[in-house]
């Protein structure tokens, strides 16, 4: 196995060190940071970029990806709200991140105040009552753009359709 010798400033001995302790072998944390580095910069070339996003209910917990966002969009009801962001892997899958967020909901007796708020006006009384659920945000990851059609709205899938079919980036020789 060929030796190779890297030269470290006294500022980034402490790194180095701690990178050591943690891995157990400096060469394999090397090998890993460079992997990644190489990995990320090859996307951001290609036009993918490191995309994270929250999932799970409430505050969640993040999950992170390379990709491209093709085409968002949302859908709102009586239920709640619900965002929708489609994107491209850089291994080709299609990745879904949908949104559901708050739900709101009045007493039977208020279902007026669920028109705007021109319906408040001079409406108001003591005995209204409501309620709020926390939202929550899913990932769903396809391997084909037929396979979202099932999970988002018409629309939204006619726009990642359309986009599917071209590249994360189109270098022009202008």
């Amino acid at each position: 196995m060929p030796n190779k010798t890297i030269y470290v400033s006294d500022d980034d001995l402490p790194l180095y060190k701690k990178a050591q302790e943690l891995a157990g072998n400096l060469s394999s944390a090397i090998s890993t940071a460079l992997r990644k580095y190489v990995e990320l910069e090859e996307g951001r070339l290609e036009g993918y970029e490191e995309i994270t996003v929250r999932v799970g209910r409430g505050a969640g917990r993040k999950q992170r990806f390379s990709g491209v966002l093709l085409a968002e969009g949302g859908r709102s009801s009586k239920q709640g709200y619900e965002a929708f962001k489609v994107y491209r892997s850089r291994t080709g899958k299609y990745v879904l991140h949908a949104d559901r967020s708050n739900m709101f909901s009045v007493g039977a007796d208020d279902e007026q105040y669920l028109s705007g708020w021109r319906s408040w006006i001079g409406n108001w009384s003591s005995d209204q009552s409501w309620s709020m659920a926390q939202g929550e945000a899913s990932l769903d990851v396809v391997d084909t753009v037929e396979e979202l059609r099932e999970l988002i709205p018409e629309d939204l899938y006619e726009l990642v359709e359309e986009a599917s079919n071209h590249p994360a980036v189109e270098d022009l020789d202008i």
